[in-house]
Formats: structure tokens, C-alpha cells, sequence
């Protein structure tokens, strides 16, 4: 570590010094700098790069203290922004504190032991509890676990806190997250008897004083940045001599066109030549990509072509591989799989980890000697972050290697290299008071004590970011938590907090601080599906995108991590995995981890091309620090892009090329590297000028290079395109303006506003970790959007649009490129070209990918729904006598729903309040009818929440809100004591009024409407009819009890139809799933076996399409359901063609996986599998695949070069591979034979018997209907587990919307009639019935493969000593009525019972003894059968205790 001439600050205690000087040398500048400043009690920014030791420094002083003036409760605070860095800081304190404590007892003192603790969202329940009654001195804790902390009692040990410790503090300033810490900083304050002194840490940043006013807003913060010198050694690789032509292969090597192998292969070489390595990528699917390909290729695997196209997807494939050199590290893996990766790393176990930004900040990670970049770092700061990871230490030399992807890529690695060597990193931006995070934290302040809406406002202006938030804002805010924007269109937007006008008292309402707990934080909830691990309570893997998991099947496997997971459930908030090792799976993506260049690197890269192009050609590029790969690729870029344009894209020139694309139509793409921070709103702005000029959709699309632009071929002339280019020169003044008005209209505004409104606790989760589906949040977000777009003062539209304006885009540095272009600094260079040039290409590359996945929308209506005709289409959907189908008591359920009538409902005044909201006015006669006290309204009277006024004549009690629209609409005189906030004029008052009633009641008539409100029926009349156009009522006859045509909302009738099929289905209470055991075999006729050849054929005709080994079709399944089965009895209907088999793979070597179903129903059988035949599989399918049946004999003749045991295995093949049948089971039971070929034949024996011939399928176009029906027909009732047991093309996700439609047509029905299947069952009327009907059943034997056994698919094996069942070939399950009795392994030696019934055990034997079964048992529960006492059970029925076992 790199020391100077200092000694220790004198004001530390004697024990201090000498453990100091014990452990160090000398202190490093920063420490005796950081030491001298913090001594003076002012808050301090310490500033410097990774190693030089201002961790210590910030908590050697603290503790210091802690042994010098002991007090109660914490009294130093460290605050880091990520779990596991809390975890490292804790191990790291553990030093100091037992190393000054032992030198203080040597010395003769007696100091106080010093406690840490660690609060995260990882602290336990029980670990929470003891903290709060027993503080640490010292808590280490996150900003979210701090506002946590401060939103409960349990905060209030933090008010002796007297030092504030905020370690890379930097990674929060320029983010909501900061600005949500500030806020929460600002209130630990006011929780302590005086303010804590701050201490902030940082990595290199600037400009530092920016970071100095965040870390204490108006406090005199001293900065601490010495000049020290990090060596560094970056170096730039390219593995190809030319990046374009990487497609031929070489020794041997398939082809491939991609750069990938290339780099694979290099970053494998430096893993290898080094001791610990980290490769950083810039998205989670490359690191999981390029962690398997490495892994792959130290298994000395060659590169794999040959997967199955249905395995590619989006996400792309890794194949399973025992050699681990790589781990993938981002923030989608586990807390638990991180930290073992980390650990692995850090022991030396691992040699490299493949991360993203992860391990970017202040995570110990041992003695890192290399830092790999794969791709440009997303910034200059981010990269030097990254290149901190290595040589940790201050004197030692941090290395870097850069691998760019594509040439573009090695033009922006290049110039970035270039800044981090001169240390010109971006600026770091506080947020401009975000009003969402402002909203969460108001409500959390406001639910812990009442507030006066002045002192708030002192106490939040004093915090950073927040210390010239305008008053109109803030009260705009309390306006909206306190309820002034009242909707029936949002249920949610409902007050949060009490506003008293008349004091300005801000008060709590009932459940604010629970909801502002569950749903605090900044960063936005993406969906996200956590992965756990089957069977596990804290077995979580990490999680996936929930794009992803909606493309993702049970049995699929997954790759994540590095490591291999078999799904083997999707719940709707959670996917469930076992290990699979060595197996291939998919590598998993997510959206949005794209990041777009700073407006300071695309300056830079501007720059470095207009100093390459001043250069004369052969001296270009030739100080560059870049190996001759990399600086040959470079050169042959630029010089082609000056071949085909003439001028380079710089500083100060933009460069607009026009070219036509491969359909003919033009393609205008300019050139501009400034970002997409400067690109997207110049896109968005531009795309609004030529449509207001031009009448057309250009369909502009902005890159981190510029913008890209497609017109459609018509007679534009050069004119035409010079005013194109003139609409792209915007005026620099108008911007603000213009894209406040544009942004409302995009897709980043709704996203933008969906996290605002959930930061502002208006879009609230239902349950702590409880995932909410994305397009959930999405279709919550659009309904208040549409309340929202009501009120132009809506705090949540303004923060979105600011968030836009402000943080996402770099509107000033959008200004000073169009006030360049307006002002002639940037000239503007047009050129037409034949081809697309090389920059141009990679824009292109960019535009098609945006473009590839968008809806089918029709281009140019995105954002406008088509031309319907609603009136014929209002006939064709014609709900005009819906009485027949709706029972009344379906109608009078929802009423009471909606009408807030249940008993006890109303059990505060806050509920009171919003029924008044929600519901409308109450008269005294509804409030008793609701069993409501007096002292409810009476409370609610005298906060000014509610008043009395008359309506229509008579006396009710309605929510303050509401006076402006009852006297707008109705004339209602509101009360003088109404504050004048909720007197302004409202859009359409009765509108309102009419739309609250129609949504909170049943079917009604116009005249109830104006009886209720006190209007002309007329005036109903029409205006319902102008909501009927709409869509928004219908108008039909609804209920026999008006014989006269009615209204309903259309939400309503949604309900209600709902709750009528619920009522005509009769969905009572579900069963229980364990009743499925007595249903599931009487269904399937297993429990009452048949007689003769109808029996057989029914039997097959319900077993259908599944797959079981041949053994268990012929001695299990079959007669389970046939009395008398013989295997030839099944040849006969084969013979005579009523029934097909097909193979559908090997079973170990003595069996096989056959289907069977009857003729004309093979669209059931397993696909063929085509693909890799070898070459005499080819010539057998080339006689077979045109029909016909062939004898063996017939074969060979035809084939004569085969030879017999060539053409066997051949056949065999196109079996398995489910392409070859034949009209017997005949050599399929030889191929069974010991041994895994047929026994030595007699010569009279005929080889191969039976007639050969291809598999016919039929080209079903409803192949999803006939499974659907087919699933009906074997199970009753169908769920997604029962189709995971079958092999149905798609699983579940395809038969879903075919059962729907069945549900609609009555052809079956969704029910919830077992309890713990999911949601998702459907049913069959006759089903239905037996299944609530089924009582008691006889004990039946069945193989556990059987689909009448449901144990181990629908129903979970109970818990039982000595092993545990498995659903295997030749294994047996004596099911009884409530579960499995007893069961047999597959080789008849270990048995598990849960019954000791003499009648079962009965049973039991005597259906092995039907099925001709030996059994040799040897266990019973994991005991020895002459000690068990169930051997005597088993006796009694008829086994026999032999030396060998019960026999």
C-alpha cells in the first residue's frame, strides 16, 4: 500500500495508535487527510480509488469514539448500497475491534465491548426483534432497510445514532434511490436529539462538490481527495485479423459466422494464464452466454451446431458440462448462489467469474489479476470501476484486457480506453426533487406522527434534491395523497393520508405504514419470477424475466448462473427447479439491459474521428495503444466509411447518408455519436416534424450513432429531401416545449409513469415478496393513466414527463448539438450512396432488431385502434336477453359487492370515507341499513373529510371531494366550512355522477338513475345512450324480474356473468385432492375391468396418445382395465388394423416406450423424429415411407446389401425415432428378451415377425382441440400437472386456449373443484358429478406409470419411513380411497407400507399373484423383513418367509 511520512491523528486514543501501527505501517494520504478533517466534527467527502483504505479511515475514528464515550443504543450508522458489501464491511470491522480491545487490555483498560449487527432484508424476524431490544453499537445496514427502519418502532434505537458512514456513495447520488436516502437521512436527523455527523465515501467522481451538496444539502462539507497515482495497464484485443470475415473455418472446425469463438477462445488462453480473473459483460444473457461457452470450451468440447431449433429461441442454448472455470455473476442470480460464487473466487476454487455491474462497487474479491471487458463499458466511470477489481491494492497495477463484439464496438472500446486513462469520467447528476419518491416518504413520515404541512415542508427542503422544490409541487403531492383527485375508474387512487385544511394537520390513515413497508423503495418491480428449488425453503437459484418464463415448458432445463435447472413447475409467482447437472439448457434473457453512451463519451468519440480523419492515411491510428489486430480492424473501418461517404461523423459534423434497402425503399440515416440520451428525443422530435410536414409516418428510430430513418418509395425529388433534412434541424428553444407535449405519447412515458406511480405508493403490492405480474402492473398503470390524464396537474403525469425530460434524456446536451447545427459550430454533410456504408450498417443492424419483435400492429396506426363498425359489431355480440342465463342471485352478489353491504365492512371512519368515495352519498336510512355508528360520520364531519347537504330534497352525508360536482351537477349548496381546494369547477359533473352510479349498481333504468340523483329521466336517457355508443353500458334485458330492457355497466356484466357460471356450474367448496384416488381409477375403468374385445378397445381408446413402457402396457395397464388379458388379443386388433402402436424410444436394454391408440386416431402418436438418420436407416425409411406392408423377408430382398443384422438395427431405429410400426407386438417382446436381442430362433422360426410399414399420420389442422378432448376423455378433469405427465406438443400453454373455447362452447367447464391444483382446471360435466359423488373404493393394484395413479403427478406421496416412491416401470401402488396403501419398487425387493389393513395386504397379493408377479422382498420401510412388523401382515396373505425374504 502506498504510505507517506504521516503519523496518526493525535486526538485517537492511546490503544487506537498502537493496533494502528501494529496492523500498518504508516497511513496512506487519504487516511491521515480523512482523519484530520472528520476530527473537526464536520461531514466529510472522502474521495479516492479503490484500496488506498478510506473505509478504514471513516471507521477507525468511529470506533475511536465507541471506546472513548460509550453511550445507549447505536451510535454509528454505515449505510452501503449493496447487501453483500455490508456483509464484507462487517467481516472486515472484526479486526480493529478485537485488535484495539486487546491492545486496551494490555495497556490496563478496561473498554466496552463494541457490538455489530447487520440489517438487511436477509436480517431474520428473530435476529430484527433481539436488535431492537438489545441495539448494536454499530449497525450496518442499506437505504432501503434504513427507511424500513425509520417507518416502524423498531427505528427508534437509531436516535442516539452520532455517526452516518455512506460507503460508494457515489453509485446513489445520480439516481432516485439517492434522492429517496437523502430523504431518509434528513429524517434520521429529526429522530436524533442533534444531527450525525456524515461521512461520505467515494470513488473518483465529478464534480466532487455535486456529491459534496448530496451527501448534506447546505452544510459546510469538507472534501478529502489526495493526489494519488493508480497504476494501471489497459490494452485492447481483437482475436481476428479481419472482424468481417470470420465465417471460415479452420482445422476442421465447422463454420461459423461469428466473432464469439474467436474471443471465447482468448478469454479462455487469459483465464488460464492467470490466477483469478473477472470478465465482465454489459447484459445478464451474454455473462450466462459466454460463462457456458467457456465452461464448454475447457471441457475440450468443440463447438455444437446440431441444437434442436426449439432450444434456440430468443435465449439461445448451453450444453451441460462437468468442467467449471467460469461462474455467472449478476444481479438475476441468488443472494446465496452470489455469495457462494464470490467465496469460490476468492479461495482460489474458482478461476474466473463471468459478472455484470454486480461486482462493479466495493465487494472484496481477493487478489484479482486480470479484469476482462467484453464489449465497451457502459461508461468511463463504470469501466474504471471495473479495472478496480483488479489489483485491488493502492501500489498495486490494476490490469485490463477489452475484447470489442463488432467494428463499431472497437471504435467506442477505443476512445473509452482512451478516458479512463486520463481519468475523464462522466458527471454525476443529482435528480431535481423527484415528486413520486417525495410521495412515498411523506406518507411513511406522516404514518409514524402527525405533521404540520410547514414544518414537512422545512424538514424536506433541507434535504438534497430537495432544497428548491417549489410549494405548489409539495402541496400538489398532499392534494394527491390526501384524496383531491377522486375516480370510480381507479379503485386505488385512494387517499393515503388525512389532510385537516382547517389546522394543516397531516395525519395517517389506517394501513399507511403498512403499505408505505410492503411497497417503499426506488427501484422498479420488473415481474420478475424468482427460481427456487423444488422442496427447499430458502433454496432460491435467482430469477428470470417473466417473458421468459412464459416462453419456458415444464421439463425444459435452464441455464443459470453456469450451472444447469430442470423446471418442473411455473407457478403464477414462481418457478420451481431441480438440478441438472451436464444437461443442456437454455440460456435465459431480460429485457431492459440495454444502456445508452453519455453525452460526454460520444463527444470524445466525435473527437478522436476528427482527429483520425485530419491524419494523413498511413499515419492514422498509429499512436493508439492497440495491438495490430485492433488497430488494422479500426483503420479498415474508417477508411472504408471515408471511401463510401467521403467525411467522418466528428464533434462538429453530422453526416446524413441516404441509401435504398433491399425492398427498394429509402433509408436516411444520419450520423451523430452523441448517444442515445441526445438520439431518442431528437428522434422522437423529428418523427413529429415530418409527420406535421410531410403527412407521413417515418418511423425514426434513435441509436447510441445517430438516428434511423425509412421512407417509402415514392416521387421524391432532391427538394423533397432537403426540407427532410431541414425538418431534422430543430430550434434548440423549442425543445422543452415540443417534447413535453410529444413524450406523453410513448412507450418510455407509460413505463415511466407505471414506476412513478408504484414509487408513489399508487400501484401498491398486495403482499411483501409477493411478485405482481408485469402485465398486471402494466394494465393497473394504464387505468390510472386514463384517471390521471384528467387533471393536468397530476403530480404523477409531471414526474414522469420530468423523469423523461430530465434524467432519462440529456436535453441540455440535445440543445447545445441543435443550438451548434442552428449556429454553424456542427456542419451538416448529405451523401447519397449505392450500399449502406459501415456505420451505417450498424445502425441498420440496431433498427432491424427494434422492428423484429414488434406487434403486428399496422405501421403508422401503432398508437390509434382501427376502424370498427360498433354498432353491427354490438349486434353480432348481442347481449339482449341474457335472462334466461342469469340467475337473480348472481345479480343481488355483486350488488352487495359493489355496494360495500356486507356486514362489518365498514369498521373505521376511514372505511366510511371511502365508501362516500367510492359508492357516492349515503342518507341516514343506508348508514343504519349498513349497521355504520354515528360517531363514524360525526368523526368524518369534524376533520372536513365529509359534510351534510341536501340532495334531491333529502339529507345525506357525502365525501368533502365530491361538493363541487354535486353543486355543479345537481345545484347542492355546498357548506360554508368546505376549504376552497375542493371548490373548483369540474369537466362533466354529471357525467361523473352517472358513471359512479351505473358502476356500483346491478342492472337499473333510467328513472332509477333520476330518483336517485334527482335529474330528468330525458337527461339520463341520453346520456346513457351516448355511453352505450361508447361501449362503456349495455342495454339489454338482464333479469326476470324486469320484463322491461335495463342498463348495466359493462364491468358489471362482466362480474355478474361470472358469478352466474360460478352459480350454474354449482362451484361449491373444492375436494380435496386427495379424492382423486378413488375417482381417477373408477374414471378409467381400472377399479371395474371389462370383458372381451369391446372392453379392450375402450380401454386403448382412453389411453390413447400416452406413452408407458411396453412391459407395463402389456402386464399393467391392459388388464388393470381387461378381466382375462392376453397378449394375443392385442396382436389380434393389430392384425385386423383397429389399433396402431409406435415406438417412442428405448428403455434401458430390455424395454422400450410405446403409445397405442386406435385407427384412425394416430395424430395422437409421438412425432417422428427425422433428423440424423444414419445412412441405412435412409435406405430402409426410402423403401418404407411410400406405404405398404412389409415382411422382413420382403425387406432383405429389397435390400440385399444390408445384411440381416444391419437391417434389424435399422428398423429398430426408424422405432424408437417413431417412424416404423408393425401389425404385432410380436418382435418387440423377442427384442425384450434377456440380453436386449432375440433369443437363438429354430430355423423354421420366422425372424422379425409381423408385417413392417410406415407410420401414417393424418394432417390434423386441430391437432390441440383432439388432445384437449382426448385429456377430457382419460383424466375428467385436466390441469397443468396432469398434461406435464403427457408428451402434448406445447404442454399446457397450447391446450389452454383450446379448453377456454371448449368452456365457451359448453363443451367443458373451468372449474376450481380440487383444492391445490392451480387455478386452471377444466372439467367435464359427467366428471364433474362422479367426482363430488365418489365415495369409498375397493383397494386396486395398479403400476405407478398407470394415469389412473395420480399419486406423484396431481397428489404428493405421503411421507413414509424407509425411501421414498417413484412413478418407474415394473414399480406397483395398491391405491386405496384416500391414498396409496402400499408400494412395490420395480424389482420386487423393498416394499413402503402406510397401512397395516390384513384386507389390503390381501389384496395386495393376490393381484401380484393375478399378474403372475415374483417378488423377492427383502425391506419393508427401510427394515430387514425379519424384523419389520408388517412381515407377518404379509404372511398371513398368503407370502412365505424365506432365508432369501417373503416370497
Amino acid at each position: 500500500m502506498v504510505t507517506v511520512d504521516l503519523d496518526l491523528h493525535p486526538g485517537m486514543r492511546a490503544a487506537t495508535r498502537q493496533w494502528f501501527r501494529q496492523a500498518f505501517a504508516a497511513p496512506t494520504a487519504v487516511q491521515s487527510q480523512a482523519w484530520e478533517a472528520i476530527a473537526t466534527g464536520s461531514d466529510t467527502l472522502v474521495v479516492s480509488p479503490t484500496g488506498s483504505g478510506k473505509t478504514l479511515a471513516a471507521f477507525l475514528w468511529a470506533l475511536d469514539g465507541l471506546f472513548t464515550e460509550p453511550g445507549q443504543g447505536c451510535q454509528v450508522l454505515y449505510i452501503s448500497p449493496l447487501r453483500a458489501l455490508a456483509t464484507d464491511v462487517e467481516r472486515n470491522l472484526r479486526a480493529p475491534l478485537i485488535g484495539i480491545e486487546q491492545v486496551a487490555l494490555r495497556l490496563g483498560e478496561q473498554p466496552q465491548s463494541i457490538t455489530t449487527a447487520i440489517r438487511t432484508s436477509d436480517t431474520p424476524a428473530a435476529e430484527r426483534q433481539r436488535m431492537a431490544r438489545k441495539p448494536p453499537d454499530i449497525l450496518i445496514t442499506t437505504p432501503e432497510s434504513l427507511f424500513l427502519l425509520l417507518t416502524s418502532q423498531a427505528g427508534q434505537f437509531l436516535k442516539d445514532v452520532r455517526t452516518v458512514i455512506i460507503d460508494e456513495i457515489h453509485s446513489v447520488a445520480g439516481s432516485k434511490r439517492g434522492s429517496h436516502l437523502s430523504l431518509s437521512l434528513q429524517r434520521l436527523d429529526h429522530l436524533t436529539q442533534r444531527p450525525a455527523q456524515r461521512i461520505g465515501l467515494s470513488a473518483t467522481v465529478t464534480p466532487v462538490q455535486t456529491v459534496a451538496e448530496f451527501l448534506h444539502a447546505g452544510s459546510d462539507v469538507r472534501i478529502v481527495q489526495p493526489e494519488l497515482d493508480k497504476p494501471i495497464e489497459l490494452s485492447l484485443t481483437v482475436p481476428l485479423a479481419d472482424m468481417t470475415a470470420f465465417d471460415e473455418p479452420a482445422d476442421g472446425q465447422p463454420r461459423r459466422a461469428s466473432i464469439w469463438p474467436a474471443v471465447e477462445s482468448s478469454i479462455l488462453s487469459l483465464i488460464e494464464e492467470h490466477t483469478s480473473t473477472i470478465v465482465f459483460t454489459n447484459s445478464r444473457r451474454v455473462c450466462e452466454r459466454l460463462s457456458s461457452r467457456l465452461n464448454e470450451l475447457a471441457a475440450d468440447e468443440s463447438p455444437d451446431d446440431s441444437v434442436p431449433a426449439q432450444l434456440m429461441a430468443q435465449a439461445g442454448v448451453a450444453r451441460g458440462t462437468a468442467e467449471v472455470v467460469a461462474r455467472a455473476h449478476h444481479g438475476s442470480v441468488s443472494k446465496s448462489e452470489r455469495a457462494i460464487i464470490e467465496d469460490d473466487l476468492k479461495s482460489g476454487r474458482l478461476p474466473a467469474v463471468v459478472a455484470t455491474s454486480s461486482l462493479e462497487l466495493g465487494i472484496d474479491m481477493g487478489a484479482i489479476d486480470l479484469m476482462v471487458q467484453v464489449g465497451c463499458p457502459p461508461s468511463v466511470a463504470s469501466g474504471l470501476q471495473r479495472l478496480g477489481r483488479a489489483g485491488h491494492r493502492l501500489d498495486a497495477v490494476s490490469k485490463g484486457i477489452f475484447f470489442p463484439t463488432h467494428r463499431g464496438d472497437l471504435l467506442a472500446t477505443t476512445v473509452a480506453m482512451q478516458r479512463m486513462a486520463a481519468g475523464g469520467i462522466e458527471a454525476t447528476r443529482i435528480p431535481r426533487h423527484p415528486l413520486d419518491v417525495l410521495s412515498q416518504q411523506i406518507v411513511a413520515m406522516v404514518a409514524m406522527q402527525d405533521w404540520h404541512i410547514d414544518a414537512l415542508f422545512e424538514l424536506i427542503t433541507t434535504a438534497a434534491g430537495y432544497t428548491h422544490l417549489p410549494r405548489a409541487a409539495y402541496e400538489a403531492v398532499l392534494d394527491m395523497l390526501a384524496g383531491r383527485y377522486p375516480s370510480d375508474d381507479f379503485a386505488q387512487l385512494r387517499p393515503r393520508i388525512i389532510w385537516d385544511r382547517s389546522t394543516d394537520m397531516l395525519s395517517g390513515r389506517r394501513g399507511a405504514q403498512r403499505t408505505a413497508v410492503i411497497s417503499g423503495g426506488t427501484i422498479p418491480d420488473r415481474g420478475l419470477f424468482p427460481v427456487f428449488i423444488v422442496g427447499t425453503k430458502d433454496g432460491r437459484v435467482g430469477e428470470l424475466d417473466e417473458e421468459m418464463v412464459y416462453e419456458s415448458r415444464v421439463g425444459d432445463v435452464i441455464s443459470l448462473g453456469a450451472s444447469s435447472w430442470r423446471i418442473e413447475e411455473i407457478t403464477y409467482d414462481r418457478v420451481l427447479v431441480t438440478p441438472a447437472p451436464g444437461k443442456p439448457g437454455k440460456l435465459p434473457f431480460w429485457h431492459a439491459d440495454a444502456q445508452g453512451r453519455s453525452f460526454e463519451m460520444g463527444q470524445a468519440i466525435g473527437e478522436f474521428l476528427r482527429t483520425v480523419e485530419r491524419a494523413a492515411a498511413p499515419n492514422r491510428l498509429r499512436d493508439t495503444p492497440l495491438d495490430d489486430y485492433a488497430r488494422g480492424n479500426l483503420r479498415a473501418y474508417l477508411d472504408e466509411q471515408l471511401a463510401v461517404t467521403g467525411v467522418l461523423p466528428t464533434d462538429r459534423r453530422i453526416v446524413v447518408e441516404r441509401f435504398r434497402d433491399e425492398i427498394g425503399d429509402w433509408r436516411l440515416v444520419v450520423h451523430a455519436p452523441w448517444g442515445a440520451r441526445v438520439t431518442s428525443p431528437w428522434a422522437l422530435l423529428a418523427s413529429a416534424q415530418v409527420r406535421a410536414r410531410f403527412g407521413v409516418d417515418a418511423n425514426i428510430m434513435a441509436t447510441d450513432d445517430g438516428l434511423v430513418m425509412r421512407v417509402m418509395d415514392t416521387d421524391q425529388d432532391d427538394d423533397w429531401w432537403d426540407q427532410v433534412v431541414d425538418a431534422l434541424l430543430l430550434d434548440p428553444d423549442d425543445v422543452t416545449r415540443d417534447l413535453s407535449q410529444e413524450i406523453t405519447g410513448s412507450a418510455l412515458f407509460a413505463a415511466k409513469f407505471r414506476e412513478c406511480s408504484s414509487r408513489a405508493l399508487l400501484l401498491t403490492r398486495n403482499a411483501p415478496g409477493k411478485r405482481t405480474p408485469l402485465w398486471q402492473q402494466r394494465q393497473r398503470s394504464a387505468q390510472l393513466l386514463g384517471v390521471a390524464g384528467n387533471y393536468p396537474s397530476f403530480p404523477m403525469v409531471l414526474e414522469a414527463v420530468r423523469e423523461c425530460l430530465d434524467d432519462v434524456y440529456d436535453l441540455a446536451a440535445l440543445r447545445q448539438v441543435l443550438g451548434g447545427l442552428r449556429d454553424g459550430l456542427i456542419t451538416v454533410e448529405v451523401v447519397q450512396t449505392d450500399l449502406p456504408s459501415p456505420m451505417a450498417q450498424t445502425q441498420m443492424f440496431s433498427y432491424v432488431s427494434v422492428f423484429m419483435y414488434e406487434g403486428d400492429n399496422p405501421l403508422g396506426q401503432q398508437a390509434a385502434a382501427l376502424e370498427l363498425d360498433h354498432g353491427l359489431l354490438a349486434d353480432l355480440l348481442s347481449d339482449t336477453d341474457l335472462r334466461s342465463i342469469i340467475p337473480h342471485e348472481a345479480v343481488e352478489a355483486v350488488e352487495i359487492d359493489l355496494q360495500w353491504r356486507h356486514p362489518g365492512r365498514i369498521r373505521s371512519p376511514d372505511d366510511l370515507a371511502d365508501l362516500l368515495r367510492a359508492v357516492g352519498f349515503q342518507t341516514p336510512a343506508e348508514l343504519r341499513a349498513r349497521e355504520i355508528p354515528e360517531d363514524f360520520g360525526t368523526a368524518l364531519v369534524a376533520a372536513r373529510r365529509a359534510v351534510w347537504v341536501r340532495v334531491a330534497g333529502e339529507q345525506v352525508l357525502a365525501a368533502v371531494e365530491d361538493v363541487s360536482r354535486l353543486r355543479d351537477a345537481l345545484g347542492v349548496v355546498p357548506p360554508p366550512e368546505v376549504p376552497f381546494a375542493f371548490l373548483e369547477p369540474v369537466a362533466d359533473p354529471v357525467g361523473d355522477l352517472l358513471s359512479r352510479y351505473a358502476r356500483t349498481h346491478g342492472p337499473f333504468s333510467s328513472a332509477d338513475v333520476a330518483a336517485a340523483l334527482g335529474l330528468g329521466v330525458r337527461l339520463v336517457d341520453q346520456l346513457l345512450q351516448q355511453r352505450k355508443a361508447a361501449g362503456t353500458v349495455r342495454w339489454g334485458r338482464f333479469t326476470a324480474a324486469s320484463e322491461q330492457g335495463q342498463w348495466v355497466d359493462s364491468g358489471v356484466l362482466a362480474r355478474i356473468r361470472r358469478k352466474a357460471s360460478a352459480l350454474l356450474r354449482g362451484a361449491a367448496e373444492p375436494i380435496p385432492v386427495e379424492r382423486l384416488c378413488a375417482f381417477l381409477p373408477r374414471w378409467q375403468g381400472a377399479a371395474a375391468p371389462g370383458r372381451g374385445r369391446g372392453a379392450l378397445l375402450a380401454a386403448i381408446g382412453r389411453l390413447s396418445g400416452y406413452v408407458a413402457a411396453a412391459t407395463v402396457w402389456e402386464h399393467d395397464l391392459l388388464p388393470a382395465r381387461v378381466a382375462g388379458f392376453e397378449a394375443q388379443h392385442l396382436d389380434q386388433l393389430m392384425a385386423a388394423g383397429d389399433v396402431v402402436w409406435c415406438g417412442a424410444g428405448r428403455l434401458g436394454a430390455r424395454d422400450a416406450l410405446i403409445s397405442l391408440v386406435p385407427a384412425g386416431h394416430e395424430d395422437l402418436l409421438p412425432s417422428a423424429d427425422a433428423d440424423d438418420l444414419n445412412e441405412a436407416e435412409v435406405q430402409v425409411w426410402e423403401v418404407m415411407r411410400h406405404g405398404g406392408g412389409w415382411f422382413f423377408r420382403d425387406l432383405m430382398m429389397r435390400l440385399p446389401d444390408l445384411g440381416q443384422e444391419v437391417l434389424e438395427r435399422s428398423l429398430w431405429g426408424l422405432v424408437w425415432r417413431s417412424m416404423v410400426t408393425n401389425d404385432s407386438l410380436e418382435p418387440l417382446r423377442r427384442y425384450r428378451q434377456p440380453g436386449g436381442r432375440p433369443r437363438p430362433r429354430r430355423m423354421t422360426q420366422v425372424p422379425m415377425p409381423g408385417r413392417w410399414s410406415a407410420v401414417y399420420r393424418p394432417d390434423q389442422p386441430d391437432k390441440a382441440l383432439v388432445w384437449a378432448q382426448t385429456l377430457l376423455d382419460r383424466y375428467g378433469l385436466v390441469d397443468r400437472s396432469v398434461v406435464g405427465n403427457e408428451r402434448v406438443p406445447g404442454g399446457f400453454h397450447s391446450l389452454f386456449g383450446i379448453l377456454r373455447r371448449m368452456d365457451d362452447a359448453g363443451r367443458c367447464q373451468q372449474v376450481y373443484a380440487v383444492e391445490g391444483l392451480g387455478g386452471a382446471q377444466f372439467a367435464s360435466s359427467a366428471a364433474l358429478e362422479q367426482l363430488r359423488q365418489t365415495g369409498s373404493l375397493d383397494p386396486v393394484l395398479l403400476a405407478t406409470t398407470d394415469p389412473a395413479n395420480p399419486m406423484g403427478v396431481t397428489v404428493p406421496w405421503p411421507e413414509v419411513a424407509g425411501g421414498r416412491p417413484q412413478r418407474k416401470a415394473g414399480s406397483l401402488v395398491l391405491l386405496g380411497s384416500q391414498g396409496p396403501l402400499f408400494y412395490l419398487d420395480s424389482a420386487g425387493r423393498s416394499l413402503l407400507a402406510w397401512s397395516e389393513d390384513q384386507g389390503a395386504a390381501a389384496v395386495f397379493v393376490s393381484g401380484l399373484q393375478a399378474r403372475r408377479r415374483k417378488v423377492s422382498l427383502r425391506k419393508i420401510n427401510g427394515e430387514d423383513v425379519f424384523s419389520s412388523p408388517f412381515s407377518s401382515v404379509f404372511t398371513d396373505a398368503g407370502l412365505h418367509l424365506t432365508p432369501s425374504g417373503l416370497r
